[in-house]
């Protein structure tokens, strides 16, 4: 049986007519960056969030830059985050010439540890930078008081986690800014880059609005030194559709995820814990296997994809030896990199593939 790691061929047959006439309107229109479909997304993004203001961007990684430039994030100002997670979190913090301060994750949930960041907040913490990894929110509570406390702002990283919630709460609207990604096989995905940023803040609004346009504050004059990190028409038209169904695939996701935990419960594998509080949209379904390298190998025997996110925690990758950290220094973090793999997922994995990934697993 060949099965689909993740199927956006199925989704685009099930959009197909909307998002091709939305397209067409564009190119018909020859409006391609900004304008109505842009601002459409941005009004229909912030409803869905609950947040005053929704900024389309070029990218995750952008929507994470951005926040970091409207807070005025530079040389000499520590951000805390975690070093499980993928390297544009702590990349934008190194690009900004800004020191990135690792926490280790919670072993259930793999987001950071709130009860472990309160040791490592000095006078020149200006940032903390918590993860939704997987699809599941970090306990942002926990990590706002904390911020509080010190009056220290928190952007989430909801790159994998739009569409999820904490507490009945919309994830990217539970801190000082909300970051997220469009990448293709996210849960709420573009056909090419793409990203957003929420706030309740205005100002914070109109300057990150100004900072992915190269500054300008009106055409030509510019306030800020910038960068070009505007989402095109294209993206936002496609993203309008995709919008409209979202709730149906976040609700598909959380059935086809639950029901893979609950086929694995007597198997030897780790499951996903989702916090009761908490509910996922699945960004991926990761597993924790002891020798992975085998599970892997079986698997892809049965033509059954798999995915390792991620193979090597960020404060042992070559790029942030400066910062002085070694192996042994956040020793979850580190196991759980040797162990986690990522099984097919999305809303259209049907009952059948998902039947013959798990026998596979359990070896039948």
């Amino acid at each position: 049986m060949k099965i689909n790691f993740i199927d956006l061929k199925a989704q685009y047959q099930e959009y197909k007519q909307e998002i091709d006439s939305e397209v067409l309107e564009v190119f018909t229109n020859a409006q391609f960056i900004g304008g109505e479909k842009l601002n459409t997304l941005e009004k229909n993004l912030a409803t869905y969030i609950g947040s005053k203001y929704a900024i389309g961007c070029s990218s995750g990684t952008d929507a994470l830059l951005l926040s970091l430039m409207a807070l005025g994030i530079g040389s000499g100002d520590e951000v805390i985050t975690t070093p499980f997670t993928f390297i544009a979190t702590a990349e934008v913090i190194a690009f900004l010439g800004a020191k990135t301060v690792f926490v280790d994750i919670e072993e259930d949930s793999y987001n950071i540890d709130p009860k472990k960041i309160e040791d490592v907040i000095t006078d020149k913490t200006k940032l903390i930078m918590p993860v939704s990894l997987y699809g599941q929110c970090a306990d942002m509570d926990a990590i706002n008081e904390i911020a509080s406390k010190y009056d220290i702002p928190v952007i989430e990283d909801a790159c994998q986690s739009f569409g999820a919630t904490y507490k009945d709460k919309k994830s990217c609207n539970l801190s000082t800014i909300g970051c997220t990604s469009f990448f293709p096989s996210k849960p709420l995905g573009a056909y090419g880059d793409g990203g957003a940023i929420f706030t309740n803040d205005d100002e914070l609004a109109i300057k990150i609005r100004m900072l992915l346009n190269h500054g300008q504050n009106e055409r030509y004059k510019h306030k800020y030194i910038g960068i070009n990190g505007r989402l095109d028409a294209v993206q936002a038209a496609i993203l309008n559709v995709k919008l409209k169904y979202f709730d149906n695939e976040v609700k598909t996701r959380d059935e086809i995820g639950s029901r893979y935990s609950e086929l694995l419960k007597d198997s030897d594998v780790i499951t996903p814990k989702i916090a009761e509080f908490n509910s996922s949209v699945f960004a991926q379904y990761s597993i924790r296997v002891k020798d992975r390298e085998t599970m892997i190998e079986k698997l892809s025997l049965k033509e059954i994809p798999t995915a390792v996110h991620y193979p090597v925690p960020l404060h042992l990758q070559e790029a942030f030896e400066n910062l002085g950290y070694k192996k042994g220094d956040f020793p979850i973090s580190e196991e759980v990199s040797t162990q986690i793999m990522s099984l097919p997922m999305s809303p259209y994995l049907k009952q059948e593939e998902q039947d013959f990934i798990v026998q596979a697993i359990k070896g039948n």
